[in-house]
């Protein structure tokens, strides 16, 4: 049986001397993968579509392990995320974390929109390091680990300072300060700004400009939330924080 996908390759893996197995994050089905024969050929028609981020549409025969590849058509290489180290970076952590994060065959039509626009954006060279940011708090549900960000997490206030506690899984008045001695301390800028990419819709952004303060501590709360309750060790975040100590967090 044959079933159609439009999908973008998150994953690959050489299978053999000239074989491919393509993970790709489907619409229609979600995450699912094919191999693709021959692929590793240079004159392979498979070539092409089994590359990293490649955007398309895929013909292939369904089975009860791995589809077998018949087609596959490009609609959207994302070539300046691919031919960019730093791009490539960035676009690599957020498919080894929607990777992570789910399942086979769970289908979840937000999710392929939310990994599109994101690379669409990243592509169109919206600033990565925000994009990354907005993808990992919208991925906080799907791993199942919601911080509150509507109220302070003790006493329910919703006016005042707040700062950001792991140990709580979300934000503190200034009230409750106390609970929490390991308590990080966020601008209002960053109090904003974690709940704005937390609810809205990426495809609503519009012109980013965020200063390097409020970058830094958005990250840290984000980073230090994830290695506190999501269990991951990505490879792709180890590289990217390399980088970032070489100085290279700007694009």
């Amino acid at each position: 049986m044959l079933q159609k996908a439009e999908g973008i390759v998150i994953r690959t893996m050489d299978y053999g001397e000239s074989n491919k197995i393509v993970t790709l994050y489907t619409r229609e089905y979600g995450k699912i993968g094919v191999m693709a024969r021959g692929a590793k050929k240079p004159r392979s028609r498979f070539t092409a579509i089994s590359q990293h981020f490649i955007y398309g549409s895929f013909l292939f025969q369904k089975s009860t392990g791995l589809g077998l590849l018949q087609q596959g058509e490009i609609i959207d290489s994302f070539r300046e995320v691919r031919n960019d180290l730093f791009r490539t970076s960035y676009a690599s952590y957020i498919v080894e974390l929607l990777d992570k994060l789910t399942d086979e065959r769970q289908r979840n039509p937000f999710l392929f929109e939310l990994l599109f626009q994101t690379l669409h954006y990243m592509n169109e060279e919206v600033d990565p390091e925000i994009l990354i940011r907005i993808f990992e708090m919208k991925m906080l549900p799907v791993a199942g680990i919601h911080p509150q960000l509507d109220s302070c997490n003790s006493c329910g206030n919703q006016e005042g300072d707040f700062g950001f506690s792991i140990k709580e899984a979300g934000f503190l008045c200034h009230r409750c300060f106390y609970k929490d001695p390991h308590l990080i301390k966020i601008t209002p800028a960053t109090v904003k700004l974690l709940r704005i990419f937390y609810h809205f819709d990426l495809k609503r952004l519009g012109k980013v400009s965020v200063k390097r303060e409020t970058k830094d501590e958005i990250k840290k709360v984000i980073s230090t939330y994830y290695d506190q309750y999501s269990g991951l060790n990505l490879k792709s975040k180890r590289f990217l924080e390399q980088l970032e100590r070489m100085g290279y967090d700007e694009i």
